[in-house]
């Protein structure tokens, strides 16, 4: 059976595979580990990762617990195969998507603000029924926002690298936009993708939402946009990240920050471990794994 090496809180739901903890940067706990599993949450430096593949030269697949891949691409060498995280954090990272748009959209931080002042005063809220959303990016995360944004009845459009819209097109659909949500991955691509050109098309009033990497979208343009009360947005990631305590972002209008947690909500072990169990079979029967890596994704 395929040997795995992963953290403990996911290594103690695989009781029944060859599995054993592997608390890095300790030496793994033998020179057979086929399978890594890398710690979830920090960020892993490329000294790091080769350190790690060099003490276990029996690794021959690194299975991401996130969905992001960046930037484990380049720091994997040949014979080894990267598979992403798929399926682990889709669920959790879309309804940070669809929460963000809905407390926008519903203007919920109104709400909150009369509340905070004790003050009863109604007024009427928009709704998603019949807006026009740009969702960029059709994987796990994008397929499952498009899903639910569709039974609220918006009008929605799927943006992917090879369908039927692609980001070519995207361009022209901006100024007939009320609402662009980034579901992208960060590649050479999509890093800056959103910058002022395309923010400019968007009509007043329109709203962003990023739960994917801060980078793609252009923060300085952004910032520009909130400032002038022209644009609203969500974002569940910053560029950079972590935000500093004194950047210009916090204080715009029109805008809600959540710490980068769209993904990594509470059971996400029991996805890891799902996936998991799913590639090792795969392996033992002489498959190749799911949701390898290709092209920076």
């Amino acid at each position: 059976m395929t040997v795995l090496a992963v953290q403990s809180d996911v290594a103690e739901l695989l009781d029944d595979l060859d599995v054993f903890v592997w608390d890095e940067p300790r030496p793994p706990p033998r020179d057979d580990v086929v399978v890594w599993a890398p710690v979830y949450g920090p960020a892993h430096a490329p000294e790091h990762v080769r350190d790690m593949l060099s003490i276990a030269p029996a690794v021959r697949v690194v299975q991401l617990m996130s969905a992001g891949v960046d930037p484990w691409p380049s720091m994997i060498p040949d014979g080894v195969t990267l598979c992403s995280g798929k399926t682990i954090h889709g669920g959790s990272t879309a309804e940070m998507a669809i929460a963000l748009t809905l407390a926008l959209i519903r203007d919920l931080p109104r709400s909150a603000e009369q509340q905070a002042r004790h003050e009863w005063d109604r007024f009427r809220p928009n709704s998603l029924a019949g807006k026009r959303v740009l969702v960029l990016g059709t994987g796990d995360i994008g397929n499952r926002v498009i899903d639910t944004l569709e039974t609220l009845d918006a009008r929605v459009t799927g943006v992917s690298r090879t369908g039927e819209v692609t980001l070519d097109d995207a361009p022209a659909l901006l100024p007939q936009t009320d609402v662009v949500i980034v579901a992208l991955p960060l590649t050479a691509a999509t890093t800056g993708l959103l910058d002022a050109t395309w923010l400019a098309a968007l009509p007043d009033g329109a709203i962003v939402v990023n739960v994917a990497r801060g980078p793609i979208v252009d923060t300085d343009a952004l910032v520009a946009e909130l400032a002038a009360g022209r644009l609203r947005a969500g974002l569940d990631v910053t560029d950079p990240e972590p935000l500093p305590a004194d950047h210009p972002l916090w204080a715009q209008p029109g805008l809600i920050i959540t710490p980068h947690v769209g993904g990594g909500a509470l059971g996400w072990q029991h996805r890891a471990a799902k996936l998991l169990r799913e590639q090792v079979g795969r392996l033992d029967s002489g498959e190749q794994p799911r949701y390898v890596v290709d092209a920076g994704y």
